[in-house]
């Protein structure tokens, strides 16, 4: 028996959360552990708190459950799942603070580690890889298996990324057998998009800068820019994704406002940009491939900063 069975057949009550603005591999190793929890203990309580997430994954079991706001529970396990740091799980400190025991299960290679159990694997390519190999793979149902699937295609990119392994491969394999449904998956969460999601693409890429000679490409989306087509934050996925495929391209970012003055980055990486590094400088995280990070200030002073920081790589 690991210590993450053990944490979790000593525990009444259970909260699992992951980082803010979560993305597909925090949703299904969030939903992931508690399917399996829920179908391998069902007296336990359990309850997944993360913030608001695209309905392209409410087909995942329990994905109507979770809660967005933060309440006045207590447990006696808290679980952090694909964060590299408390700070990045803010809005639910609460029950860090309050629990029992804690727990961290991660893959970001800016896990300095944290709780009082952690695993920490930055082979990985997901939390969502990470998190099988701690689970006993014969309890694994239907449910609990095709969240983790979503958790490894989300952060491969459909298997295409670099973190792309034999063992990622493998696992999924396993994943399919008992039950998740890749073309399904694919298609919910990757490729169907709303009127509105292709028309917010469509403007971000018109709008699109380069820097660099074209080996750094970049795209800014202002809050009247969301009022302008009625969209959100949630209509975003897969804009870094389609400025990092524009040829000559060595690294994307995308920048979103959030706040008055405030951005949200994310950083794609083709080849030799360790986009970690720099989302760590300004109190981010994530991978060598795969980064975010949030900036406040005039996005103009942003945008050079950050292409000064990719300069700096490139040589």
């Amino acid at each position: 028996m690991n210590n993450l069975i053990r944490e979790i057949e000593n525990a009444d009550s259970i909260a699992i959360t992951g980082h803010i603005n979560p993305d597909g591999d925090c949703i299904g190793s969030t939903l992931g552990m508690y399917n399996y929890i829920t179908s391998n203990y069902p007296d336990k309580r359990v309850q997944v708190y993360l913030q608001e997430f695209p309905d392209v994954f409410m087909f995942l079991n329990g994905a109507s459950t979770v809660k967005h706001e933060a309440d006045d529970e207590t447990y006696d396990l808290f679980m952090s799942l694909d964060c590299g740091d408390k700070d990045r799980f803010t809005p639910f400190v609460r029950y860090y603070e309050t629990a029992k025991r804690t727990l961290c299960i991660d893959h970001h290679v800016s896990n300095k580690g944290f709780g009082d159990v952690c695993y920490v694997e930055s082979d990985a390519c997901s939390a969502a890889e990470a998190i099988f190999k701690l689970l006993d793979a014969d309890k694994i149902n239907q449910k609990c298996a095709e969240c983790l699937y979503t958790g490894i295609v989300h952060d491969t990119g459909v298997f295409k990324h670099s973190n792309t392994t034999r063992a990622a491969m493998t696992i999924a394999g396993i994943l399919i057998e008992k039950g998740a449904r890749p073309s399904f998956v694919i298609d919910e969460t990757f490729y169907k998009k709303t009127l509105i999601q292709n028309k917010l693409l469509g403007y971000a890429l018109l709008n699109m800068k380069q820097f660099a000679d074209g080996k750094i490409t970049h795209t800014l989306l202002t809050k009247e820019d969301f009022d302008r087509f009625g969209a959100s934050k949630m209509d975003t996925d897969g804009i870094v994704d389609q400025l990092r495929l524009t040829s000559g391209t060595e690294v994307a970012f995308f920048m979103y406002q959030a706040g008055e003055d405030n951005y949200k980055i994310s950083l794609r990486a083709n080849d030799i940009v360790n986009v970690s590094e720099i989302a760590c400088s300004h109190g981010g995280g994530g991978h060598v491939k795969a980064a975010g990070c949030n900036m406040s200030g005039d996005p103009e002073k942003i945008v050079a900063e950050i292409v000064a920081d990719i300069e700096k790589q490139l040589g």
